[in-house]
């Protein structure tokens, strides 16, 4: 049996993908590598304390049923974890843990001393403020209940929720968060910051955005004064460092923020970081802060899907006492798809008009004052188009699709439409299935199983998908 642990772990992979989505199994289940299955305890090598932490706090209990369900009642789960010295001439080692939370984490870093005594110039307004009165540079709006939750942001924000009760205690340490413009990182980062400053009332709280940091550092240089300048950011316990990208390049600021990063870390600091692209792909850095970069987590920030663009539309709309038509709230939040700066930007727009010309908001209102906005965006393909297509296809109109009838070629062409669905839109299988008369996410795995397996031995069933899979690369191109 101990010679079927990679079989074994496949198995449980299997399950695993048809209960989380595809991003989380990426991000999650695919590092992790099966090392041994001796009496029933079957052991997978993790590649941080990071990533034990959140599998059991977020996937303990699916992967306690999945491991039962492969190997019977008795087995039981336990990780290998790779953990990398700060020191480069140590290489990785590996800890086991048993398959439970863990509640310490060993700090092997050596504390470096911070000379306070007498007056330390602050950079941000006068030099010998006390280190309580440091103002955090926070913009009181950004919170989380402000930040509307999606598939497009829920590792980022779930990690930031985490770090903002237990500042410099898990292993989200630093928190490197990425994405393209207007997506929502300032908003998250500041939103940490705030919840902190909250809840930790004597926690020193920085944010900064990575250019006044350089400016900072240029500025205590002329004035002879960079121990000043580094023992006023050693005093900070959560720093909050916006587009670190703009570090590239700068030599000596790196050098800088490198012992700044390690004093902070080494002592149990939080450090929170934006970026527009991943740390593999920041170039102009030091390889020894990118290996830094990495010691924490890295979570993306994607573009929201429609579900949640017409969230933040009508939480929008809700916070700023706006009764919208819900026709044209569907229409921005169909056809301005690109950011959530712009989605906003659009809001605004369009009210500014209404109030402007004293005119009720409608739908052809919309479409005339957001020409601008909509003609630069792509159109994007929604679950009612693919069941348009689909039905236009088999000539059968879209409520069959929604009813509850098994007639063969209805129940096909319902299964094509969730297929399609899944492949082609970011949509959850719960969301889906809502969308086709209240079904469940397990009637849409068997529908996408049912149009695979058909593919594959019915040529004329196959010949029909990919029809209308070609209409709609031709419409939504």
């Amino acid at each position: 049996m101990s010679n079927n642990h990679e079989l074994i772990w496949e198995k449980c992979l299997q399950i695993i993908k048809d209960n989380v989505n595809r991003q989380s199994f990426k991000t999650w289940f695919e590092p992790i590598k099966p090392i041994s299955l001796n009496n029933d305890v079957l052991t997978i090598q993790v590649p941080s304390l990071f990533f034990y932490e959140w599998l059991e706090e977020h996937y303990v209990t699916l992967l306690k049923k999945t491991i039962k369900k492969e190997l019977g009642p008795q087995a039981k789960l336990e990780y290998n974890i790779v953990v990398e010295n700060s020191s480069s001439a140590n290489k990785p080692h590996t800890i086991n843990m048993p398959g439970q939370p863990s509640r310490t984490k060993e700090n092997n870093g050596v504390s470096i001393p911070v000379d306070i005594s007498g007056s330390i110039k602050n950079p941000f307004i006068i030099p010998g403020i006390k280190k309580l009165n440091i103002d955090p540079q926070l913009n009181p709006n950004y919170t989380f209940d402000t930040l509307i939750e999606g598939e497009c942001n829920r590792l980022a924000r779930s990690a930031g929720i985490a770090v903002a009760k237990k500042p410099g205690g898990t292993a989200f340490n630093p928190l490197m968060i990425y994405g393209g413009v207007g997506l929502g990182k300032t908003h998250l980062c500041q939103a940490i910051g705030n919840s902190i400053k909250t809840n930790f009332k004597n926690k020193v709280v920085l944010y900064v955005q990575s250019e006044k940091f350089i400016n900072q550092f240029i500025e205590s240089i002329k004035s002879n004064s960079v121990n000043d300048f580094i023992n006023f950011y050693q005093l900070i316990d959560v720093l909050l460092i916006d587009d670190i990208q703009f570090f590239s390049g700068k030599e000596r600021t790196q050098d800088i923020f490198f012992h700044i990063f390690n004093h902070l870390h080494q002592n149990g600091k939080q450090i929170i970081m934006t970026s527009d692209r991943p740390p593999k792909d920041l170039t102009g850095m030091e390889e020894r802060l990118l290996s830094r970069f990495k010691w924490g987590l890295s979570a993306d920030l994607q573009v929201p899907e429609l579900e949640t663009r017409m969230a933040i539309l009508q939480n929008k709309t809700y916070m700023d006492g706006i009764d919208l038509p819900e026709d044209v709230l569907e229409y921005l939040a169909h056809n301005v798809n690109t950011s959530v700066r712009e989605l906003e930007g659009a809001l605004i727009s369009l009210l500014a008009h209404s109030s402007i010309n004293k005119e009720p908001i409608s739908l052809n209102a919309a479409k005339s004052i957001l020409k601008n906005f909509v003609t630069t965006s792509s159109k994007e393909l929604t679950i009612d188009h693919i069941q348009g297509l689909v039905c236009d296809y088999f000539d059968m109109p879209s409520e069959l699709l929604k009813s509850k009838t098994r007639k063969r070629e209805i129940v096909q062409a319902r299964q094509i439409s969730m297929f399609l669905s899944k492949r082609f839109t970011k949509t959850s299988l719960a969301n889906i299935g809502k969308f086709f008369g209240g079904r469940d996410h397990s009637t849409v795995i068997h529908a996408c199983q049912t149009v695979s397996n058909l593919m594959d031995t019915d040529n004329g069933f196959k010949e029909s998908v990919e029809e209308i899979t070609k209409r709609i690369s031709i419409n939504y191109a």
